[in-house]
């Protein structure tokens, strides 16, 4: 009886393992990793870092697909409609999160259509005036909003945009009167603000360091937790008296709703294991970006944290964007 009981357990015990081991998905094809925007930006250069980790891992080709368009909903619905089988992820950034809130449809569903996998990476925004400025710290910068209420003005790289959002913060964090003024694009932001055209702005570390590195811009403080390992010496708003202001940069992957988990856990640790190399965390460093990393389940907890957060913001601030189409 005993030799009957053992041996009906070992017989269950191989089934089992070889019923998780049928379970495991396979990746036959290429895999691809779709960009919401142009190359050559922070997103795409992240993207193709990680990329080459994952090839190995999964022993297949990875093609990093980039599909600009429509504040990135263009490549990110890709995405969402995409077989939930591992052949089809995505990195997201900002625009993920505040999306839902700008656009009154969007052609997927941000909390229900996608499998977060892991948080890539991060970066604060610097607040920076032209050297001209009379305001070498952010209280001396409230202090010179308050005293000229309506008259300075902060650019931003569009509508909604990152940069837009922390000047928003700062605006009500602070209780003063900036006026904003809205660029298609981060490159016309900064030559304004290089030329004293603007008073303000808020600038990821990779765009902003080489100016104020030279003294073409002045650095009053970072929207991180703590202070940035590209500005030490910059003060966090938090440390300023400001803890509302902390509007960051964050890049991340996705998969399709569905997508097996077994899959999900295992680019979840081969990236987490790719961002721990230490050349890999000295690249982020020289790009103005920090490790971020972390389970699928705090990123997806993050998401969720984010959306109504961004979205209080945007309502009471009133901004309003054009139409995806």
């Amino acid at each position: 009886m005993k030799r009957r009981t053992l041996l009906a357990t070992l017989l269950a015990m191989t089934f089992i393992t070889s019923g998780l081991a049928c379970a495991q998905t396979v990746i036959s094809r290429p895999i691809r990793l779709i960009v919401p925007y142009v190359p050559g930006g922070g997103t795409d250069t992240l993207s193709r870092m990680i990329a080459p980790f994952i090839s190995e891992e999964f022993g297949q080709p990875i093609v990093v697909d980039n599909r600009p368009g429509a504040s990135s909903t263009i490549g990110t619905q890709i995405v969402a409609r995409a077989t939930p089988d591992g052949q089809t992820i995505g990195m997201i950034d900002p625009a993920f999160l505040s999306n839902p809130s700008l656009y009154a449809k969007l052609p997927y569903d941000t909390l229900k259509d996608f499998t977060p996998v892991v948080l890539v990476a991060k970066a604060p925004l610097v607040l920076c005036v032209h050297p001209s400025s009379p305001a070498a710290t952010i209280k001396e910068l409230v202090a010179l909003a308050k005293a000229n209420p309506g008259k300075l003005t902060f650019g931003s790289a569009g509508n909604g945009g990152g940069a837009h959002l922390a000047g928003e913060q700062l605006r009500r964090a602070a209780g003063i009167d900036l006026i904003h003024v809205p660029y298609k694009g981060a490159g016309q932001q900064l030559t304004d603000l290089l030329g004293a055209q603007t008073n303000v702005g808020f600038f990821i570390p990779s765009v902003a360091r080489a100016h104020i590195t030279s003294g073409r811009l002045r650095a009053l403080g970072t929207t991180s937790a703590t202070r940035s390992k590209s500005f030490p010496g910059v003060p966090t708003f938090q440390e300023s008296g400001y803890p509302a202001v902390d509007a960051i940069s964050l890049n991340g992957i996705i998969a399709p709703a569905r997508t097996p988990t077994d899959y999900v856990t295992r680019l979840n640790a081969t990236i987490v294991r790719a961002l721990n190399r230490p050349e890999m965390q000295q690249r982020l460093l020289e790009l103005g970006f920090e490790q971020a990393s972390g389970t699928p389940q705090e990123f997806k907890a993050m998401i969720a944290r984010e959306i109504p957060k961004l979205g209080k913001l945007i309502k009471d601030a009133g901004i309003q964007v054009e139409s995806l189409q």
